[in-house]
């Protein structure tokens, strides 16, 4: 992995990290509702992002590692493992959208202020 996740995610306004469900799994919330979660499984960085029904599917035709989301609504969520084989640039891409996703969810004014 060629850039920091964890610090990818923590830049983002009002980003912050928790760990609800254990030392384990890193929670990534903005105001309370989570736009990524991150784990290992087998050694791999792996990272559960929302996503357009449509475009969830998409991606997970396009590369291999990317998988429904696991212990999340497959529809809304994908599984990302960061092993190299996509782009910096497109996993960046990813978690821009899981964000703004859910900064949308809050309302205009939040996301007026958030996604500038």
């Amino acid at each position: 992995m060629v850039f920091d996740v964890k610090k990818y995610l923590l830049n983002k306004p009002e980003a912050v990290e928790a760990f609800p469900f254990g030392p384990e799994v890193a929670v990534y919330k903005v105001r309370d509702k989570i736009f990524a979660l991150i784990g290992m499984e087998n050694n791999e960085v792996r990272i559960n992002l929302k996503c357009d029904p449509a475009e969830a599917e998409q991606l997970r035709m396009v590369f291999d590692a990317v998988l429904p989301g696991y212990h999340m609504n497959k529809k809304h969520w994908n599984t990302v493992i960061i092993n190299g084989s996509i782009p910096d640039s497109e996993v960046k891409r990813m978690i821009d959208n899981s964000y703004a996703l859910i900064v949308k969810k809050l309302g205009k004014s939040a996301a007026q202020l958030l996604l500038k």
